[in-house]
């Protein structure tokens, strides 16, 4: 009888405990009040200074070659991110000058592109698988525009890092917001 006590409580603790995992769970906040945006990364990643580079980047202490950065472009101030084309047409015009412009030595192939609403604004999230002269990676990206800027946000890994890492990247990039 002791044991049925005991087992049901350990049952209905570990059950309370579950569901009082938050959502964000494994991510820190970074907020940018000056460009008007925000988004969630991994616990364990660091701020790096890039001179002439992104608005901000973080990399994992360990592995360092996963990163997630913030790019702030300004475009015409009436321009929508509808008018610059749908999700495949972006994805595949970002891969060609961002990800991987000629002469870089790396190649994208777009795999993913799909369109999604948050509040009033529009945001495309696109996946890329990346060839680079000495290994494959894999980046996540989700663009949108507000008040005559073009923000994008990206986020990137090994392919063989990518399986274990995708849903906290997913995370990662659908936490992104603009205000």
């Amino acid at each position: 009888m002791l044991k049925r006590i005991a087992t049901i409580f350990l049952l209905v603790f570990s059950l309370t405990l579950t569901s009082c995992v938050s959502v964000t769970g494994g991510l820190k906040s970074y907020i940018d009040t000056a460009d008007g945006y925000q988004f969630l990364y991994p616990n364990g990643w660091t701020s790096v200074n890039v001179a002439n580079g992104p608005d901000v980047v973080f990399r994992d202490l360990i592995e360092e070659t996963e990163n997630v950065s913030v790019i702030v472009s300004p475009v015409a101030s009436n321009k929508t991110l509808e008018e610059f084309g749908t999700p495949s047409e972006v994805g595949y015009r970002l891969s060609k000058s961002a990800i991987a412009p000629t002469d870089s030595g790396r190649e994208a192939e777009l795999v993913n592109a799909e369109a999604r609403k948050s509040g009033t604004k529009n945001y495309y999230i696109l996946e890329y698988a990346v060839k680079l002269p000495n290994q494959l990676r894999h980046n996540l990206a989700s663009v949108v525009i507000s008040r005559g800027k073009l923000f994008t946000i990206n986020i990137s890994a090994t392919e063989a890092r990518w399986q274990k890492a995708k849903e906290l990247f997913e995370r990662v990039i659908k936490s992104f917001s603009v205000y």
